[in-house]
C-alpha cells in the first residue's frame, strides 16, 4: 500500500513557476513508474508526464513539453513537477500517481494509487 499527499499549488501570474511535490508512504516507492495528472473544471482528467523508477526517463504531454520537469528523489520518497512559463490554460487540480507498470504509462487506469490533489490557478 502506498499513500501519496501532493503539495506546492497555489496561485499564480501567467508566465510564473511553481514546483509541486508528492511524498510517498511505503518502502516500494523506488520501483513505481510516478505520473502526474491534471483536471480543470469540467474536463476530463488529462496527463501531464510521468517519471520511471529509477528516475532516468521522464515523458511529457506536448502540451506541457519545454515547460514542466519531473524527478523524483527516492531516498526521500518524493516525486516534483516543476512548472515553468504557466499559462491561464494550466489551472486544473494536480494529481500525482503510482504505478507498478512498464514506462512511460499515459492512461489513469493504469495507475493504482492516487493523492488528494493540489490546486494550481494561473491568472492572466
Amino acid at each position: 500500500q502506498v499513500q501519496l499527499v501532493e503539495s506546492g499549488g497555489g496561485s499564480v501570474q501567467a508566465g510564473g513557476s511553481l514546483r509541486l511535490s508528492c511524498a510517498a508512504s511505503g518502502r516500494a516507492f523506488s520501483m513505481y513508474a510516478m505520473g502526474w495528472f491534471r483536471q480543470a473544471p469540467g474536463k476530463e482528467r488529462e496527463f501531464v508526464g510521468t517519471i520511471n523508477a529509477s528516475g532516468s526517463s521522464t515523458y511529457y504531454a506536448d502540451s506541457v513539453k519545454g515547460r514542466f520537469t519531473i524527478s523524483r528523489d527516492n531516498a526521500k520518497n518524493t516525486v516534483y513537477l516543476q512548472m515553468s512559463s504557466l499559462k491561464p490554460e494550466d489551472t486544473a487540480v494536480y494529481y500525482c500517481a503510482g504505478a507498478r507498470v512498464s514506462f512511460p504509462v499515459v492512461t489513469t487506469t493504469a495507475y493504482v494509487y492516487w493523492g488528494q490533489g493540489t490546486q494550481v490557478t494561473v491568472s492572466s
